[in-house]
């Protein structure tokens, strides 16, 4: 059996940033060859998201990225256990990865896609196994998305300063004039921190499930049974109206400015560049 050197241990300890004990425990094992301890650390690092499958990740960060030319962007969540892992530089660091590789992630949607994406030869569920294996917690990606503009408009993103809670949405707009008009970019802006604030349901009443709509009516139904029959259908329809202007984005008054809605706040905005725009789609994240 090969003799294990510290300066064997530390080598492994330097490539991999794993504990002194299980560099030297994986290269006992390995019988000294540095490969094949790395390979056994990986391993631990996958027992250990198998073991803590079911434990609850409520802290981590929001991270997001966006293509130089602003064409396409991506929003994805990091999620670990405590709040001391998601302070350390190991995880920091691994949260910023994983901006990269939401970014470079061929699919627009779907976690299992980026931890199968690979940059640099290296796929981000590996990423997740050595970190995993470092600090001991269930670390995982919770949340990802990824916009790309099919015609002129924009993506605005906003991360809350906690960075656990962020936006992302993407506006179409009549031309790239307006698109790129200074006065829509900071609309743009304000909306996607709108939408962090308020939490929307839907971009409209259209994206309001049916399930939501009938459990809506029915609350009501209740609140008004002792309502005359011939006006609770009209009471109901009024309370469906101020429900939908309350949870429906487009509908929403604005948080900086309550005398408007967010569409003609939005209007207003493109008409002032020259041109129009719409919301296309928008999704929020949120920690915890």
């Amino acid at each position: 059996m090969t003799e294990i050197s510290a300066s064997m241990v530390m080598k492994l300890r330097k490539m991999s940033g794993q504990g002194m004990m299980d560099c030297k425990k994986a290269l006992e094992e390995s019988d000294g060859d540095v490969e094949k301890a790395i390979d056994i650390l990986r391993k631990k690092g996958l027992a250990t998201l198998a073991k803590r499958a079911e434990r609850e990740t409520s802290e981590g960060v929001v991270v997001s990225k966006r293509r130089k030319d602003g064409k396409v962007a991506a929003m994805a969540t990091l999620c670990c256990e405590t709040d001391f892992v998601a302070r350390s530089a190991d995880f920091v660091a691994a949260a910023e990865t994983l901006a990269d590789y939401a970014l470079a992630c061929p699919a627009d949607e779907g976690v299992e896609n980026v931890l199968g994406t690979s940059v640099g030869g290296k796929k981000f569920s590996d990423i997740l196994a050595e970190i995993a294996s470092k600090t001991g917690e269930k670390i995982q990606v919770e949340d990802y998305a990824k916009y790309k503009l099919d015609g002129a408009g924009l993506i605005s993103i906003y991360i809350h300063f906690n960075s656990k809670v962020g936006t992302m949405v993407q506006i179409e707009t009549s031309d790239e004039q307006v698109a790129t008009a200074e006065s829509l970019k900071q609309t743009a802006a304000d909306i996607a921190m709108h939408i962090t604030a308020t939490k929307p349901l839907a971009l409209d009443k259209d994206g309001v499930s049916a399930e939501t709509i009938e459990r809506e009516k029915a609350i009501f139904a209740e609140q008004i049974k002792n309502k005359p029959a011939n006006i609770i259908d009209k009471i109901i329809e009024g309370k469906m109206k101020k429900f939908f202007a309350e949870n429906c984005l487009v509908e929403q008054q604005f948080v900086k400015d309550d005398s408007k809605t967010v569409t003609q706040v939005l209007d207003e905005a493109a008409k002032g560049a020259g041109g129009a725009a719409k919301i296309k789609r928008f999704v929020r994240f949120e920690i915890g």
